[in-house]
């Protein structure tokens, strides 16, 4: 049986049993507190967009300030901004400010009223899995990332990409509009896209650029300069929408719940919303240590990444229709999850071939 290290199978399969968990508390955290009618808060998209953001980046921000994650071992120093910093840090920097644009948009979504939110997040995910084979493309060529793509790898990724295109084709059921009738929608999407591109690039780079007989987990260093500088650009944007908002009458359907949030809140909810944010932080701990775990590329992590969220997607939406009342998913639903499974079967297979590569004594 393989050690529970960092890069070992039972690693991956931790680190997929926690992203799992913690998504599905997250997937129904985001239906209860979005829900409207009797003992539901039906709190707006803005509104629990503050609260569980707060919520997630504390627990993330305050973990890795507690245990001086930000502590790297660097290949090397240069000047930034005016300071002598490890080489790394000014393009984890950059990653931060990807992720300060990733966490909103995927929120944001919630606050367009008729607009498909599941088809369009079946469209993230599908392109968040293209983003690792294209970045794995091009680091191969440039000669950073020295692996192939395994033929079970880009099997596993067409098996989810229909997984993701049927639901697109198929529609919520519910007579949910298309994101793509929607220039603010797009905007959103474009902004996520762009930002997932850059910071897979660089969670890549940094990975494949690390010291081969380095035995330390130094995914943890990047994930604490990422986060911190997530966390104050979040806090910079936000200070300033509210300023000029405020100062200038800028009035509207999103930044009216957004400035409600923190100059009328709703004290019924907002403490639980942010509790249940600290969820929502858990999960980037995992989805960010899956992304970048040991030893494999970046279509083999981003497809572990993805298919474990929209299977935990599926099992939320099942769990709360259960003990909420809420809709059970779709036929659709429901075909789109065999092309997942089947997809993680050739993932497997990928994964053992990788584990008798890395490690052949033990095939």
């Amino acid at each position: 049986m393989a050690n529970s290290n960092s890069g070992s199978t039972a690693r991956l399969i931790q680190l997929c049993a926690g992203y799992f968990f913690f998504y599905v508390i997250t997937g129904i955290a985001v239906k209860y507190f979005l829900s409207t009618g009797e003992g539901y808060p039906g709190l707006h998209g803005m509104e629990y967009l503050v609260y569980n953001t707060a919520g997630g980046a504390t627990i993330a921000t305050g973990v890795v300030l507690l245990l001086k994650w930000y502590r790297i071992e660097t290949l090397g120093r240069t000047n930034f901004l005016g300071m002598n910093v490890p080489t790394e840090m000014p393009y984890i920097v950059a990653s931060g400010i990807c992720t300060a644009v990733i966490v909103p948009t995927t929120t944001l979504l919630y606050s367009f009223k008729g607009i498909s939110v599941m088809v369009a997040m079946v469209i993230m995910r599908g392109a968040v899995i293209v983003i690792g084979r294209v970045v794995d493309a091009i680091q191969i060529k440039k000669g950073i990332l020295k692996k192939t793509v395994y033929m079970e790898e880009n099997i596993a990724m067409i098996l989810a990409l229909f997984a993701v295109g049927i639901k697109i084709v198929g529609g919520d059921g519910r007579g949910g509009e298309s994101p793509f009738r929607s220039l603010p929608v797009m905007i959103i999407f474009g902004s996520y896209i762009i930002a997932y591109s850059f910071r897979i690039y660089i969670m890549n780079y940094y990975k494949n650029t690390r010291r081969a007989d380095d035995k330390r987990d130094t995914n943890k260093a990047f994930f604490a300069i990422e986060q911190i500088s997530s966390t104050l650009t979040l806090i910079l944007v936000t200070v300033a929408v509210l300023v000029f908002s405020r100062s200038l009458g800028i009035t509207g359907e999103r930044i009216d719940p957004f400035a409600r949030a923190f100059f009328d809140t709703d004290w019924k909810w907002a403490p639980w919303s942010y509790l249940a944010g600290i969820g929502y932080g858990i999960v980037a701990f995992f989805s960010v240590f899956l992304f970048m775990f040991k030893g494999r590329t970046a279509t083999f992590a981003g497809l572990v990444n993805r298919l474990t969220s929209l299977i935990a997607g599926t099992t939320a939406t099942v769990l709360f229709a259960a003990m909420f009342g809420g809709n059970f998913p779709e036929i659709i639903d429901w075909i789109s999850l065999v092309f997942i499974f089947s997809a993680v079967g050739f993932m497997a297979k990928a994964e053992k071939k990788r584990r008798c590569e890395i490690e052949p004594v033990k095939c």
